[in-house]
């Protein structure tokens, strides 16, 4: 067995046994380094064998930390809590321990184009929000969220909730559930724009998500195209 797997095996293992719990941040590159007495190189491949298995995630500025994990997940070395993807971006970096704030750049009512009506149960003559938000963690700017819900399904939404976490406007002032959510994934670059409000060099790839979520019953309630900043990772394209 190669180092960097005996490394992912007695994290993995660590995880398993609770010692890091879901959500724990994992010892810094140079700690693990000393308790395993492996090289910085060696570290990198064992932590790229455990996102590559859903068991961890990286944060930008903040290290690596434990996905909120099921028993079936951390005995298969593969896949992680499916609900924690729906938790919304507030709820998910304030779990880790994060100062979460939100930037409103665009908050109006409009007319979908045809395919976002479409894939939102629209008629053409419809309205939706349209919101724009850059969401930073820790005072780094992490994603720009770019998001259409119909009025007829998420109703009299305001300023304060975009502000905040509109998954818990949604669940705890309407009283809805959110089921799950069908995303595509890629690689794109920015515009000057997002470049400027993300603070990354013009030409850094951003991951894009794009993202139709439904309620429980199945109703979509949310179209929306995410740009986040290098050093995402996003594994599932769906959640159920």
């Amino acid at each position: 067995m190669l180092k960097y797997e005996i490394v992912a095996d007695d994290v993995r293992a660590r995880i398993a046994n609770g010692e890091f719990k879901p959500n724990d941040q994992l010892p810094t590159t140079e700690e693990l380094c000393e308790q395993y007495d492996v090289s910085k190189i060696t570290v990198k491949k064992a932590m790229d064998e455990l996102v590559l298995h859903g068991l961890i995630a990286r944060r930008r500025g903040s290290g690596s930390f434990v996905k909120g994990l099921d028993d079936t997940g951390l005995h298969k070395g593969t896949g992680w809590n499916m609900s924690s993807q729906m938790t919304g971006f507030k709820n998910e970096h304030e779990a880790l321990g994060e100062k979460v704030e939100t930037k409103v750049e665009e908050f109006s009512v409009v007319h979908p184009d045809s395919e976002i009506a479409d894939l939102l149960g629209m008629e053409p003559d419809e309205f939706a929000y349209y919101v724009c938000r850059v969401r930073i963690a820790n005072d780094v700017p992490q994603v720009i969220e770019y998001t259409y819900m119909p009025i007829k399904t998420i109703p009299d939404l305001r300023e304060k909730n975009i502000s905040g976490s509109i998954y818990d406007y949604i669940e705890q002032d309407l009283g809805l559930k959110i089921g799950s959510a069908h995303r595509t994934i890629r690689a794109v670059l920015p515009t000057g724009n997002e470049a400027e409000l993300l603070d990354v060099p013009a030409g850094t790839p951003l991951l894009e998500v794009k993202q139709v979520g439904f309620l429980d019953d199945g109703t979509p309630f949310e179209y929306s195209t995410s740009h986040h900043a290098q050093d995402y990772e996003f594994y599932s394209i769906s959640t159920h």
